[in-house]
């Protein structure tokens, strides 16, 4: 449970902080009705399911169960911790943060570890720039780049010794159990020793500016190519993108998604200041979101090697479940970007945009590969490949890839739409049969954590839902409430938790606004009271359903009661009532 806040301040920041202006800043939301919807920014999807509540103040995604106040979104949409993000919101809203005590160690420990990155990133650029460290500056140069290009990405190089990095750090007040939590630094039996030997260095900005990992390349080809920051407590690789901090000011409406540093920092210095790339790790839910964030448009230029194209195609498929218009490049002249600028110049790379496919284009292209389309064989073979391809498109879609595959083919339309048409109730088949899977899997293992948490059913859970919700949208109910129930008559610990801090508040004249409770409940917590808050079938406006919903907690823990008894111990009468009882008698 993160520290508590003062009631006034919380109040002045709500008061301060609009939630539709502050998601509005991620998230492209349109009005319907009194609420506002878009596209889920923590999950990948095509239609919107994420809901803003101005009333309350509040959001939820239906397809991800993501809900919360402002300093919910903001805790999950930036990685923070409650603090961090009240903080954030308090230094947008104008405000100071209170002088009450708060447990800041973690905002503390993180600020020193950003201000640690920043000065071995100056070490690394230092060394470089040294006589000593010509070798990492004549390698940069050798690459091509530019000294105004080596400063501007903060490039630089690591000694190839035990102790001048070390003894440097520590000059500056970092000791090396500090170099270690921030992966600057490894164990032995001998002790600490560098992690970057003998490498050049590219510093992982995020998109605040903060220097939050590095990257390190050997001088030849020797093993291993790369090393990088394993995660730490600042930096979480899967959550992260390379250069979208440069990016997301070039004024584009597009990104260029690129395999490695290189070649972004090569696309930049030749103008396309928009490219970007991945962390050395396949494109994960929370990269997908940034990129979909920052531009509607995708470029994806990976190596034209068999790894680079099996990236690729991992690429498209989960940058195809959001509205993004993918692009995928394909090039003949180099390897990558970087080759291709040395070897044609920037307007060689300019025109492969321009003339860039589309996603399907790609995928039929790929189809394609490898056959003889002047033989019946060829054009059949052809035509299996592509009809998946197409099934899952809109109709006018359809209708423009069929057409242009018929004349290409000399195939008619109709029997090319014929096939497409049976792909297509084939793929509905076997959406709904997961979709019945899926939704099947999930009841099962609803039923499976509500019979088995604290050993009680859905009947009791279904009414403990009900209680709350109807106590956060009537407050006044509590009395009545208090009267019969305690909070040990809650069966699970989270309603439990809700009804005493919701018990807390009202009966001590306290609002319980969604603000006022981020700090009691996690952030999937903070779902699940928004969902309850939102659910009308769950809220009841009359006490006597809330009665009913008293009465089954009360009989079911009468039957934990029972079922907790030992028959042994009994007398014969009372043996008798207990199995009477079990019976419903």
């Amino acid at each position: 449970m993160a520290t508590r806040l003062n009631d006034q301040f919380l109040e002045q920041l709500r008061d301060r902080i609009d939630i539709e202006d502050l998601i509005g800043e991620y998230v492209d939301l349109k009005r319907a009705g009194r609420l506002t919807k878009g596209l889920c920014p923590f999950h990948s999807e095509k239609t919107p399911s994420f809901v803003v509540y101005p009333e309350s103040q509040s959001y939820y995604c239906f397809g991800c169960t993501k809900g919360g106040d402002a300093i919910t979104f903001i805790r999950d949409i930036e990685n923070l911790d409650y603090i961090e993000a009240v903080k954030m919101l308090a230094d947008k809203a104008g405000l100071q943060m209170p002088n009450e005590q708060y447990d800041d160690t973690i905002i503390k420990k993180k600020k020193r570890m950003l201000e640690m990155n920043k000065e071995a990133a100056r070490f690394f650029y230092q060394y470089m720039t040294s006589k000593e460290g010509e070798i990492g500056l004549n390698y940069w140069l050798g690459r091509g780049l530019t000294p105004q290009t080596i400063k501007h990405f903060g490039l630089g190089y690591a000694p190839n010794d035990w102790n001048t990095f070390i003894n440097y750090m520590r000059s500056k007040g970092y000791s090396a159990q500090e170099l270690y939590e921030g992966d600057l630094v490894r164990k032995s039996e001998k002790g600490f020793y560098p992690f970057f030997r003998n490498r050049v260095m590219t510093p992982i900005i995020d998109l605040r500016g903060n220097i939050i990992a590095f990257g390190g390349r050997v001088l030849d080809d020797s093993k291993p190519k790369y090393l990088n920051t394993s995660d730490t407590l600042i930096y979480k690789k899967g959550n992260n993108i390379f250069a979208l901090n440069f990016a997301k000011s070039s004024g584009e409406d597009s990104l260029i998604l690129c395999e490695g540093y290189m070649d972004v920092i090569a696309l930049h210095q030749a103008g396309f200041t928009n490219a970007v790339a991945g962390l050395g790790t396949a494109l994960t839910p929370e990269q997908v979101r940034l990129i979909s964030h920052y531009c509607s448009k995708v470029y994806l230029s990976y190596d034209s090697d068999e790894a680079g194209q099996k990236a690729l195609r991992s690429a498209i498929d989960k940058l195809s479940e959001t509205n993004l218009n993918i692009h995928p490049l394909k090039y003949s002249e180099g390897k990558d970007p970087d080759e291709i600028i040395k070897k044609f110049g920037p307007e060689r790379w300019k025109s492969i945009l321009s003339g860039a496919m589309n996603e399907i284009e790609y995928k039929l292209l790929t189809c394609r590969e490898g056959l003889d389309l002047t033989t019946d064989d060829g054009r059949i073979k052809y035509l299996r490949l592509a009809v998946p391809v197409l099934a899952p498109l809109g109709a006018i879609e359809k209708d423009v890839y069929i057409s242009r595959l018929s004349e290409e083919l000399s195939v008619s339309r109709d029997a090319i739409m014929a096939q497409v048409v049976d792909a297509e109730k084939r793929l509905n088949r076997n959406r709904r049969r997961a979709d019945y899977g899926s939704l099947d899997k999930s009841f099962n293992e609803y039923k499976d954590k509500a019979s088995t948490r604290n050993d009680f059913g859905i009947r009791a859970h279904k009414a403990e839902e009900a209680i709350i919700a109807s106590l956060q949208s009537n407050p006044d109910f509590l009395k009545k409430i208090e009267e019969q129930l305690t909070p040990d008559d809650f069966l699970s610990d989270f309603y439990r938790h809700a009804y005493e801090v919701l018990r807390d508040r009202i009966g001590s004249g306290q609002s319980i606004d969604f603000i006022y409770l981020s700090s009691e409940f996690s952030p999937e917590e903070m779902g699940r009271l928004v969902k309850l808050q939102n659910s009308g079938d769950l809220i009841s406006n009359t006490f006597r359903e809330v009665q009913d919903c008293i009465n089954v907690l009360k009989e079911e823990n009468e039957k934990k009661k029972v079922d907790k008894i030992n028959p042994a111990s009994l007398s014969d009468e009372e043996f008798l009532k207990l199995f009477k009882d079990k019976r419903g008698e």
